[in-house]
C-alpha cells in the first residue's frame, strides 16, 4: 500500500483527503517510481483550489522526483536506482508543442504525483541533473520550463542582455540558475536582504 493524496470533484480545499492505494508491478512499459519531492506551483494552486477544480475525483500536483524502484521487461533506456523528474506533457518528446489543453497534464487531466509510489510509462519522466536534490529536480517540470523558455525560446537571449528578477522563489532561482549557465548579467529586486544572504548565490 502506498499513500495518496485526493482531490474531490470540483476541487477546493476541503476537498482534499489522504487515502491509500494498492501498488501493483509495474507493466512490462512501465517503471516504478518511489517519489520523494514534489514542488508546488500556479497549476497545482488552481486545481487545488477548484479555480479550475477537476471533473472527476484527481491525484493532484504536476511535478514529482524521485528513485526508480522497479523496471518493466520492456524498458530499456531506465534502471532501478535512477534519479528521475516527471514531465508536464508526457506525449510531447520533440519539435514543436503537439498538446492543445490539460487533458494529459499530471494533476489536472490525468493523476498527478501526490503520492508515494507510482508506476508510470518511461517517456513521462526524464533523468535528474546530477548532483542536484530531489527537491530541485521537482521544478524542472513545470517552473524550469517555463524559465527556459522565457530566456531562450520566446526570447533570443545573448551575452548582452541584462535579466532582472524579482523576489526569491522557484521560479526566479532557476533564472538565476539558467543565467549562470552563460556569461550574463543578473539585477535582483528584494525587500529582504537576510532572504537572499540565505540562498547561497
Amino acid at each position: 500500500m502506498t499513500r495518496v493524496i485526493y482531490l474531490k470533484a470540483g476541487g477546493g480545499y476541503d476537498s482534499v483527503f489522504l487515502g491509500n492505494e494498492k501498488v501493483s508491478d509495474p507493466k512490462p512499459d512501465e517503471v516504478q517510481v518511489h517519489l520523494y519531492a514534489n514542488s508546488l506551483n500556479y497549476h497545482d494552486f488552481a486545481v487545488v483550489s477548484g479555480v479550475w477544480g477537476p471533473s472527476e475525483q484527481r491525484v493532484p500536483m504536476a511535478d514529482g522526483a524521485g528513485e526508480i524502484i522497479k523496471v518493466g521487461s520492456k524498458v530499456k533506456d531506465l534502471k532501478i536506482g535512477d534519479h528521475v523528474c516527471t514531465t508536464f506533457f508526457p506525449n510531447w518528446l520533440d519539435g514543436e508543442p503537439n498538446v492543445d489543453g490539460f487533458q494529459t497534464v499530471p494533476g489536472d487531466g490525468v493523476d498527478g504525483y501526490a503520492r508515494e509510489i507510482v508506476n508510470i510509462p518511461p517517456n513521462a519522466l526524464t533523468k535528474n541533473p546530477r548532483n542536484w536534490t530531489y527537491e530541485q529536480a521537482s521544478t524542472l517540470t513545470t517552473a524550469g520550463l517555463t524559465a527556459w523558455r522565457a530566456l531562450f525560446e520566446d526570447f533570443n537571449l545573448t551575452e548582452k542582455h541584462t535579466i532582472l528578477i524579482q523576489g526569491t522563489g522557484v521560479f526566479q532561482y532557476l533564472h538565476y540558475s539558467l543565467q549562470d549557465l552563460w556569461v550574463l548579467r543578473l539585477l535582483l529586486l528584494h525587500h529582504q536582504m537576510k532572504k537572499f544572504k540565505n540562498l547561497n548565490l
